[in-house]
């Protein structure tokens, strides 16, 4: 019975993931909570969001993380791309795009971690920025699995602070990513 039981739960399982949407949106007030409430009204958790310019000062380039399944996904997008002031909305998912995060990662150290996590934090190709008596705080960009795999090595020590950007992303070559 658990053999049938976890043959019918795989293939639920591997639809339910997180989904990376790229959206180019009219620069105008209220636009934000319009789409995040696209994504509530289905139930779908939104992991990170980020807002910037575009290149034309009236639009604006939003890049977002949402977990959840492809079916409501697909009515997620269809429903942003009819807002008014939704350009276009396209899910970016598996697609080979270049995408950063960043991090800063506070860690609490005496002075004889300090060499020690000195010499982690340049093996992980983090950038010190801050150091004192007590704490060390360093910046780590890449990938969002660059950053899982460092922040995982790090929390072995004491993490007082951890403030993590949303993903930035934007598609290769001369394709406009939203």
């Amino acid at each position: 019975m658990s053999n049938m039981s976890m043959a019918h739960v795989a293939p639920d399982t591997e639809r339910y993931r997180k989904h990376t949407i790229s959206l180019l949106v009219a620069n105008r007030p209220g636009v934000l909570i319009r789409i995040s409430l696209v994504f509530a009204r289905r139930g779908y958790n939104i992991d990170s969001l980020v807002v910037s310019p575009a290149s034309d000062p009236d639009f604006s380039m939003m890049n977002i993380v949402a977990s959840g399944d492809e079916r409501t996904l697909d009515q997620i997008l269809k429903q942003l791309n009819k807002l008014i002031d939704v350009v276009h909305a396209s899910d970016r998912t598996g697609e080979n795009i270049i995408q950063r995060e960043l991090a800063l990662i506070k860690i609490a150290c005496t002075s004889e971690e300090r060499g020690e996590l000195l010499q982690l934090a340049h093996a992980l190709k983090c950038d010190t920025i801050d150091l004192d008596d007590t704490s060390l705080t360093v910046q780590i960009t890449g990938t969002s699995e660059r950053l899982d795999s460092a922040i995982s090595v790090l929390r072995t020590y004491s993490v007082m602070e951890l403030v993590r950007t949303g993903k930035v992303l934007m598609a290769r070559g001369s394709e406009m990513t939203a």
